[in-house]
């Protein structure tokens, strides 16, 4: 991994292959280390840039407020790291969001979007962890909050099957600068996409895991048709971590789409 100074503050980022460039972001519970599954293979014909978030990784914190502001970063990140306006753009969960919103704001800085387990806005109840998390991560750390996140992360018939792989996503949560994480949670409770979906002009494809309670194909499915044009994809087998649970279809999925 190395470092590139962004607004006097260090991002973390990888970069591996050579060819149409495709820029991968993380979710909120996980790091840039989740992609090692799928990196190589993406790498045989791109050059695939991973980027670690704020509070992420070596990424230094910062005070970002919003998932607009995160995705402001981002496309600091990509201008800083010089790259072209064709870049492709991949995230998921939180970095899905973050993706959109780059659509959004900084969409003639991208070339194809693609998003993986991400919903228009949550509903209200679903609103409450996030709301809870914040406090307790900003008084205890990352520590309390491990077990919650690693549920809403995995399905408990993949958590039984890859303990090993449970474990090291804890270890790397944990390292999470609290802060950030609790300014993403609130900045994930307080969005509301819907109004502005329909001005992403993108080439754009919706993923969703099927056995994702997170952010459940129900409401992917609201994303994908409140973007024009935009191809739904469910990957069989999968929560709301498709690089970890089924990286093969995941890798697929995003080679048919933009081979």
């Amino acid at each position: 991994m190395s470092l590139i100074q962004v607004n006097g503050k260090d991002v973390e980022y990888t970069q591996a292959g050579t060819g149409r460039d495709l820029l991968l972001l993380h979710s909120l519970l996980t790091d840039a280390t989740v992609f090692e599954r799928v990196l190589p293979e993406l790498a045989r014909d791109r050059r695939v840039t991973c980027v670690n978030l704020p509070g992420f990784g070596a990424s230094a914190p910062v005070a970002l407020a919003s998932v607009a502001d995160w995705a402001d970063h981002v496309a600091a990140v990509m201008a800083a790291l010089k790259l072209p306006a064709t870049t492709d753009l991949f995230g998921n969960g939180f970095g899905a969001f973050v993706a959109l919103q780059v659509a959004i704001r900084h969409g003639a800085h991208i070339g194809n979007l693609m998003v993986a387990d991400v919903i228009p806005a949550f509903p209200e109840p679903a609103k409450a962890p996030f709301r809870m998390m914040a406090p307790k991560v900003r008084e205890s750390g990352m520590q309390p909050v491990l077990d919650t996140a690693i549920g809403r992360m995995f399905p408990p018939e993949f958590q039984s099957m890859s303990p090993s792989i449970v474990a090291y996503r804890k270890e790397r949560l944990a390292m999470v600068d609290p802060e950030c994480f609790a300014r993403a949670c609130l900045g994930l409770a307080d969005l509301d996409l819907r109004p502005l979906l329909g001005t992403i002009r993108s080439r754009t494809l919706v993923m969703c895991g099927a056995l994702d309670l997170t952010t459940p194909p129900a409401l992917a499915r609201e994303v994908a048709a409140a973007i024009p044009g935009a191809t739904y994809v469910e990957i069989e087998g999968s929560g709301h971590c498709p690089m970890l649970e089924q990286p093969t279809a995941l890798v697929a999925a995003m080679r048919g789409f933009a081979p």
